[in-house]
């Protein structure tokens, strides 16, 4: 995982809250937003879709400039490899990408070598999609 997230930014979460199946998905890209509530499914004003987003503790303090609070949300641009497994990332992921599978509640998550366009993961062998290496 990239460093544009760190652990103080993601200390009051609670849970995080999937929209959709990730055991597909090879990486989901991620974000700190501003939001309005500690949790409730936040608007989406992305190209894409929002996968899934992070609850905060009511111990979570707002922002005091704009009252707002900072929480993680996942999502995937149409030309993402799920979409486009030929596309732009057949190989590597984006910056802000990382494995589904190593996030949690106030875990970072990190790039794995399956979320790099290594070895295909078990759905993509089960629906016969291969990545070229």
């Amino acid at each position: 995982m990239s460093s544009l997230i760190t652990e103080d930014e993601i200390s009051h979460e609670t849970e995080l809250v999937w929209l959709e199946d990730i055991a597909p998905l090879d990486y989901v890209r991620q974000s700190l937003d501003r939001l309005a509530s500690r949790g409730g499914k936040p608007a989406y004003h992305r190209d894409g879709r929002m996968i899934g987003y992070a609850r905060l503790s009511p111990r979570a303090k707002a922002s005091r400039s704009s009252g707002t609070f900072r929480r993680r949300v996942f999502w995937l641009l149409p030309h993402d490899r799920d979409a486009e497994p030929e596309g732009l990332y057949t190989k590597g992921a984006p910056a802000e990408a990382v494995d589904p599978r190593t996030l949690d509640a106030r875990i970072r998550g990190y790039k794995t070598q399956r979320s790099e366009g290594g070895p295909p993961s078990i759905a993509m062998r089960e629906l016969g999609i291969t990545l070229p290496f």
